[in-house]
């Protein structure tokens, strides 16, 4: 590739936030206000998360991986017990588990879903197990009357992994809007972002309380000079500065989804029938399109992944991976999990790449995506 060419086609990256001018301006004026932590906007950034899930009570944190650990600690999970969650995500969703001291119990995922099996999951239930810990992959929401039929009948908590899917919905209901304690991500590769940050959406009056105390050193104040610590709480509250960025985003959120949708259906007319690649569930218009996560054919292509990656790069195409499959990673094989277990997240772990997928993408660098799979896969 000479550099004639890398200048008619710059780097295209697998995800890039789009932050605009209002935004920008609106930190300045936090900057300039002097108040930085938590403070005004945090508490508007607040409201206007718990009017977008219809008047739901919302926490945010500094991270969503902050906010599953709170949620595990509201609801009184600790030693002893154990949490059903799927073999693929980010790692974040098992570490929670065993930081709050509890123990992950893994099932499989579907193939195409990338969503927890929910027939494994009740079939891995025991007297320890006090919570299901689903993820909404990509964005695809988990069977949620499924889902809540199955832990309401065994008395079980439900704390979604959210993080993927602000702005979804399952059967017109936006995820978080019901449904037990749920926990979104802010990210800079989310579909909104506050820098970094994330929210828990619903809660009782007592596990709200119990949220505010873990982000907050455990602390209340009585008066102007009394102070009292009730719990050895962390420090997760969000600043006035990230708030002011997730308002803005907040605010486009309908709109960049929108325009995730119109992408994605456009790598999928382009591929139709017949694609190089085994495309993701497509899911339908409650589908928000976090990330766009194909299967490469490894099992008849010539080269590996990794020469995939540097292939697309090579055609200033940025490629991720969403996900290893957690269980294989060296913290949870010392726990007891080993090869074999959990087939598909397996499969999905190997063969995963993530397309370039932002609302500031245009159509025609899907087109320019799918030319350089075409290239490379049926090349291969």
């Amino acid at each position: 590739m000479n550099d004639s060419t890398r200048q008619v086609n710059p780097m295209l990256p697998f995800t890039r936030p789009w932050i605009d001018e209002d935004t920008i301006e609106a930190v300045v004026e936090v900057l300039r206000s002097g108040w930085l932590a938590s403070g005004p906007k945090v508490a508007q950034f607040e409201q206007e998360l718990s009017s977008y899930f219809g008047g739901r009570p919302v926490r945010t944190q500094t991270s969503a991986t902050a906010g599953l650990e709170l949620a595990l600690l509201a609801c009184g999970i600790g030693k002893g017990d154990e949490v059903i969650t799927p073999a693929l995500s980010f790692v974040a969703t098992a570490n929670v588990i065993v930081r709050v001291g509890a123990r992950p119990v893994f099932v499989d995922v579907g193939l195409d879903s990338r969503n927890i099996d929910l027939e494994q999951v009740a079939a891995a239930i025991t007297p320890r197990t006090r919570a299901i810990l689903p993820v909404h992959f990509a964005g695809l929401p988990v069977d949620m009357e499924r889902l809540y039929t199955l832990a309401d009948r065994q008395r079980l908590r439900v704390i979604e992994d959210a993080a993927h899917a602000i702005g979804s919905a399952w059967r017109g209901r936006r995820i978080g809007s019901f449904g037990d304690l749920v926990v979104f991500s802010f990210h800079p590769n989310k579909n909104i972002t506050t820098i970094e940050g994330g929210a828990i959406s619903g809660g009782s009056p007592e596990e709200l309380k119990a949220i505010e105390l873990h982000r907050w050193h455990g602390q209340v104040k009585s008066g102007p000079d009394g102070f009292d610590t009730l719990l050895p709480g962390g420090k997760y509250n969000l600043s006035d500065v990230a708030a002011a960025v997730g308002l803005g985003q907040l605010r486009r959120l309908e709109e960049f989804n929108a325009r995730r949708r119109v992408l994605v259906a456009r790598y999928f007319e382009l591929w139709g029938a017949d694609p190089p690649l085994r495309l993701p569930e497509r899911g339908d218009a409650g589908h928000s399109w976090h990330v766009f996560t194909p299967l490469l054919p490894l099992a008849r292509m010539r080269i590996s992944r990794r020469a995939f990656i540097e292939s697309m790069k090579e055609r200033g195409i940025g490629v991720g991976i969403h996900y290893p499959a957690i269980h294989l990673f060296s913290a949870y094989r010392a726990l007891g999990y080993r090869e074999g277990q959990f087939p598909n997240a397996e499969r999905i772990g190997r063969e995963t790449v993530t397309l370039p997928l932002f609302p500031a993408m245009e159509l025609h660098e899907v087109e320019r995506v799918v030319r350089a799979v075409n290239d490379i896969v049926r090349g291969a």
